[in-house]
């Protein structure tokens, strides 16, 4: 089967719908399949093509205001003139969706949206306004709509009318479950992800303040580190937080084995992978109660907080000091790749 991937950005670019995107089509490779991605991410020097782990990467350049939204036609003409059976596009919340529904033609059109609602910022939530007609569009002429969790299913049917199939994200469950705990001379609290504010880490970087015995590591990049960084020196604590940035895949499964907690305040996600990664490592997670991350408040090792007060984050930081976490509700990469296959792709 030909099958073309349609998304924003692409690794080496981070986050969690990069991420999505390079498991499942690495795995469809794997299994034979031919894909191509068509992402949005050129950068300034236009159109590059290349081959990742047996993936064709055709990236064009965009418009992307505020770092958001990918404005790139030239992805509705590449995918009309591309021979894929199926096109699978991901993330409601840019252009490259709407882009790839107008240039699907009569191929089965499958979306994967990683729905959040809303954003954190002001610029962007008016972005979202005015994309929304053409998102809705995209959503409700898709042939198949996936869902990564039980929170974004019932937004999608609240807010499109769509009964959208749930396929959660897998984890690479062994690499992460028998990965060597990094050892540092003092215990660690982790978060995992792009720096954007809406991830919350200064929430994070505060509670350090009363929390004296641990050191606090930042794995990940993006456009708000300046401001985080900022924030560790106004609160006295640079000399306990360590902005990594961007971790090598081999490295990070090590990260979450040795942290005591994983804490998330973030506040807009669809599932939230980097907490089914820490609890794969065996470590407890502070989540914020919101959006897809409510999900996972009922699972063992893992606390939802209403709120991102320090106060709040210490007690329940403390509160799973040295508490086992139950790695059964993860499914693998293979189950997910499984399932679009058999339940999605299958009619193609």
């Amino acid at each position: 089967m030909k099958i073309l991937q349609v998304t924003p950005r692409y690794p080496p670019q981070s986050g969690g719908v990069e991420t999505h995107v390079k498991e499942i089509s690495e795995r469809l490779v794997e299994r034979g399949h031919q894909v191509t991605v068509v992402s949005a991410d050129a950068g300034a020097e236009g159109e590059r093509r290349e081959r990742r782990n047996g993936v064709v990467v055709r990236r064009f350049r965009s418009v992307a205001p505020n770092g958001a939204m990918h404005f790139c036609p030239q992805i509705a003409v590449a995918v009309r003139r591309s021979d894929g059976d199926v096109v699978h596009a991901h993330n409601y919340h840019s252009f490259p969706l709407f882009f790839a529904a107008l240039g699907a033609g009569d191929r089965k059109f499958v979306v994967t949206t990683h729905y959040h609602g809303g954003s954190a910022s002001s610029v962007r939530d008016r972005l979202l306004s005015l994309y929304r007609p053409f998102g809705r569009w995209a959503v409700r002429h898709a042939d198949e709509v996936i869902a990564v969790s039980e929170w974004e299913r019932d937004e999608l049917e609240s807010d499109f009318g769509v009964d959208a199939t749930v396929i959660p994200n897998g984890v690479d469950v062994e690499r992460f479950a028998e990965a060597e705990p990094v050892e540092r001379e003092w215990p660690y609290l982790l978060t995992v992800g792009r720096l954007e504010e809406y991830k919350g880490v200064q929430h994070v970087i505060r509670a350090m303040t009363e929390l004296p015995d641990y050191d606090l590591l930042i794995a990940g990049s993006g456009p708000y580190r300046e401001e985080l960084e900022k924030v560790t020196r106004e609160e006295g604590v640079e000399d306990r937080v360590e902005f990594l940035g961007y971790v090598d895949d081999e490295e990070l499964p090590g990260l979450y084995a040795g942290a005591e907690v994983y804490v998330t305040m973030s506040e807009f996600e669809s599932y939230g992978m980097t907490v089914a990664e820490a609890l794969a490592a065996g470590t407890p997670c502070v989540v914020r109660d919101t959006g897809g991350l409510s999900d996972w408040t009922e699972t063992a090792g893992i606390v939802g907080l209403t709120e991102t007060a320090s106060r709040s984050i210490v007690q329940t930081v403390r509160q799973l000091e040295n508490t086992s976490v139950s790695p059964d509700r993860n499914i693998s990469w293979q189950e997910a790749v499984n399932e679009l296959l058999q339940t999605v792709y299958v009619s193609s």
